[in-house]
């Protein structure tokens, strides 16, 4: 059970430009992601690379940045709910210096085991690094020997990462990938590896 996987950030959005979590929220790309979302159509039909299906988070800026794509390679939206970004509770809407003024107890219990805590009402990274990880494992196995991409969220796909390199996940952060960029990695479950693209 092995698949290719081309992982893509969404493009930019406001909240992206004004630091603010966005998690579950569905917030739309601005005019700078949706020109990323144009250029990243470009830049795959230009790969050279036969895909043989597509995969989106169901929020609407990963949405938005496949769509050119599914247009550009004629490939159908199969929109996975497991992709969605990790939610992040109350801490959805506010900036990193808002959070840390009305929730600092909370963020310094995340400081201390980030990836088994949560935001309040939130998911913790493990928790969203084991339904990424189903998600990429019945991908694999639907499209076995096949490139697939996979347009989801920028925590998210750093958990898949991870994953793929033994990586503790509390060093998902550090592997976000910027917005509309790429990660290429081979999933086969059990002893992934991965090349950046």
């Amino acid at each position: 059970m092995s698949a290719v996987l081309w992982l893509i950030r969404h493009g930019e959005t406001d909240w992206n430009r004004e630091g603010r979590w966005q998690g579950w929220r569905d917030v739309p790309l601005n005019p700078t992601g949706l020109a990323q979302a144009e250029a990243m159509a470009e830049r795959l039909a230009r790969a050279g690379v036969v895909f043989g299906a597509l995969y989106a988070s169901p929020l609407r800026r990963a949405l938005q940045t496949a769509h050119p794509t599914a247009r550009r390679l004629g490939l159908e939206i199969r929109i996975d709910e497991r992709l969605r970004e990790i939610h992040q509770g109350v801490f959805e809407g506010l900036t990193h210096a808002e959070i840390a003024q009305r929730f600092a107890a909370e963020l310094e219990a995340i400081r201390r085991a980030p990836a088994l805590t949560s935001a309040p009402g939130g998911e913790t990274v493990t928790q969203v690094a084991a339904r990424v990880r189903a998600a990429a494992d019945d991908i694999a196995h639907q499209h076995e020997g096949q490139t697939v991409l996979v347009f989801g969220h920028g925590l998210a796909l750093a958990t898949l990462y991870c994953q793929a390199h033994a990586i503790p996940l509390e060093e998902a952060p550090r592997y976000i990938p910027a917005n509309g960029d790429i990660l290429v990695v081979e999933w086969n479950g059990a002893s992934p590896s991965d090349s950046r693209e």
